[in-house]
């Protein structure tokens, strides 16, 4: 939690102090009088009403008794409670949940907390970090305040964190490992035959790292949003036909037909480069994934404001449950398979990442066994009928 955010929550507590101990007070002095009295409550204490309910951040205030007295509509959303009609009903009645009624009792015996809690609606599962705090003097607790502040998105990316660091460290040991046994097997060896052997692999597993940091670098540069691009107007049709023509031999090998299909002259204001990679990238994620007797298929073409390119094939499809994580960073349907094409999950981020760059959008269609559809739409410059 920042500085700011600490500082607010101290203010909060502050007023939340008087904001208890005069409720306290007025309830005094009602059950005094004689007559009923109208409520006179400071000005001040309806400003922070108001200041409390408009903060995203979760805020409960529970009386000596355990009940509420105040929930703003961010703590109603968050506990998922009507928090405008919970005043004066008992915590756990709002709110059914055992960890935070203990950490109130333990706030009431003046021990304050702040610790993270998992939250489930439905298949959604949220974190929240809440503090509860204690308020009165130690001999007359008032009761507590409690603030919950959503760290969803932080843990989120913490994890993704984790598991990027897991996998950039196998990505690199797998083929570090492998030029280091390959370089001690020609060191100990007495002729040349090992070295004749083994150097050529060494040299393309040693091209392997260098494409990897590559990718890394690409897509760091595109997660920071600091991905330069050159502008120009290009013809798509010019970039994707010497790209198309460098991958009929590694498609002719694999028995694959591979097959450019220009629909019209599509020309775009682009980084014709970084297009270049686009094309790379999802073709040799078709051919890798589309076995022998299938069909890789680019078509080109315009629609609206919006240049199309979309890269079919007929090979072995993704699962359902796949489809919302093939654009995140080492994600791959089939490791183990992927591993052996030389595939690190990369490819098909970096796309991403660089028709983001261009203000468009990339989506996938896809049937397990049915093969899949990868469409990109980036904003015309230009389209013309044949």
């Amino acid at each position: 939690m920042s500085a700011i955010w600490w500082a607010v929550l101290a203010g909060l507590i502050g007023v939340a102090v008087g904001f208890l101990a005069a409720t306290a007070l007025r309830r005094q002095r009602l059950g005094l009088a004689q007559e009923p009295q109208a409520d006179t409550s400071p000005r001040d204490n309806q400003d922070f009403a108001r200041l409390v309910r408009a903060l995203p951040l979760g805020v409960v205030f529970v009386d000596a008794n355990a009940r509420i007295r105040f929930a703003n509509p961010a703590a109603g959303t968050i506990f998922n409670f009507d928090a405008a009609r919970s005043t004066g009903a008992h915590f756990i009645a709002s709110i059914p949940n055992v960890e935070l009624e203990r950490r109130i009792e333990e706030a009431m015996r003046g021990e304050a907390s702040v610790a993270p809690i998992t939250i489930a609606t439905g298949v959604r599962r949220s974190t929240y970090v809440v503090s509860v705090y204690p308020i009165g003097d130690n001999d007359a607790k008032e009761g507590v305040v409690l603030f919950a502040d959503d760290q969803t998105e932080i843990a989120r990316l913490e994890r993704a964190r984790k598991e990027f660091l897991s996998n950039v460290s196998h990505e690199l040991r797998t083929p570090l490992s492998s030029i280091k046994l390959m370089l001690e097997t020609v060191v100990d060896s007495p002729d040349d035959e090992a070295a004749d052997l083994f150097l050529p692999q060494v040299l393309a597993q040693t091209d392997r790292l260098i494409g990897l940091v590559q990718q890394l670098l690409d897509q760091a540069r595109a997660e920071s949003g600091q991905m330069r691009l050159n502008l120009r107007e290009v013809d798509l049709e010019a970039v994707a036909h010497p790209i198309v023509a460098s991958f009929e031999p590694q498609a002719a090998s694999k028995g694959v037909h591979l097959e450019l299909n220009a629909m019209r002259p599509v020309r775009v204001e682009a980084d014709p480069d970084r297009l270049a990679q686009i094309f790379v990238n999802m073709i040799d994620n078709a051919l890798r994934h589309t076995p022998a007797g299938g069909e890789v298929r680019i078509e080109l073409d315009a629609t609206g404001n919006d240049a199309i390119l979309r890269v079919r094939d007929t090979g072995v499809g993704i699962p359902y449950r796949d489809l919302p994580h093939i654009f995140e960073r080492f994600y791959v349907v089939d490791r183990s398979r992927t591993r052996e094409s030389g595939g690190a999950g990369l490819g098909l981020a970096i796309v991403k990442g660089i028709v983001d760059a261009h203000g468009g959008t990339i989506s996938t269609e896809s049937m397990l066994g049915s093969g899949a559809v990868f469409t990109v739409r980036l904003p015309i410059m230009r389209a013309t009928s044949r």
